[in-house]
């Protein structure tokens, strides 16, 4: 673990392993450690695999009020300045997903390839934004407790909270010791983004969809739009996993992203082309 302050926050962060840069975006209301079976694999095989705690969330500073996308999107940016970090590969899971959407929009020009994983590009509904809010507004009166628990059988496939209790205790954990001030000024946030859908056919990069065959939050049909609208996009459908097949099925998860990278353009044909 390791950390660096910026913009006022101190933002907390692993960094494994050397090689081609692989950036994870954590999704709500999680941390980093979410990615902790990516980040032992593939800083293993041989790439630099770098996740952090968003603002917020886990050990990075906690910001009351309202965090939009794009303040996200820029702290990914003061990360990779920071870690001396020009061009990544970039993956998020379902709100990371969004902010790494978010990040293209912003500077397209650092990221040599997306991993869009269990997550979906329009913006909320009128109803979706007032669930947001309201969901907001119990996490700062009730705290975390209550919602962790509520929502846990959707974050994993509801027969994995029962098969694979040392994940279920995994997410749980992660729910339950976020901050109720950073996760909802995140709601907050999210219930304003912006409609990414425009923001798909003119993403020139490759791209790697993931979804859990059981995902609730968003479903396959979520992940199916967004491969239809990247152009190139691959599509890979984990069976037997929810919202986060990355903990449900990693084997599953890792090897999709391997392949992937297995099949980018060497990074170098870029340097010399730019």
């Amino acid at each position: 673990m390791a950390s660096v302050q910026y913009d006022g926050i101190t933002v907390e962060y692993e960094d494994e392993g050397s090689g081609e840069p692989l950036v994870l975006v954590h999704g709500h209301p999680f941390d980093r450690s979410m990615w902790r079976p990516q980040i032992t694999h593939f800083s293993r095989a041989g790439m630099r695999v770098i996740a952090a705690d968003l603002r917020g969330y886990g050990g990075s500073s906690v910001v009351p009020g309202k965090t939009p996308l794009e303040t996200f999107a820029r702290d990914v940016a003061g990360l990779l300045d920071r870690l001396g970090i020009e061009r990544c590969v970039l993956g998020g899971l379902s709100m990371g997903g969004q902010i790494v959407m978010e990040c293209y929009r912003q500077f397209p020009e650092r990221i040599r390839a997306l991993l869009l994983a269990d997550t979906f590009a329009a913006a909320d509904t009128e109803e979706g934004r007032a669930v947001r809010l309201r969901t907001a507004q119990r996490l700062l009166t009730e705290g975390m407790a209550g919602y962790a628990q509520e929502v846990l059988p959707k974050m994993i496939s509801a027969a994995n909270v029962t098969a694979l209790p040392a994940v279920a205790e995994h997410v749980l954990g992660m729910m339950r010791n976020a901050s109720p001030e950073g996760a909802a000024a995140a709601l907050r946030g999210r219930a304003e983004r912006r409609d990414y859908t425009g923001l798909l056919p003119r993403i020139t990069v490759p791209t790697l969809v993931v979804v859990g065959a059981e995902d609730e939050f968003t479903p396959v049909a979520d992940a199916r739009l967004i491969h239809e609208a990247v152009p190139g996009a691959d599509l890979k459908v984990i069976q037997n996993a929810g919202h986060m097949p990355n903990l449900e099925r990693p084997e599953e998860f890792n090897a999709a992203l391997a392949d992937f990278l297995s099949a980018l353009p060497d990074p170098a044909e870029h340097d010399s082309a730019g």
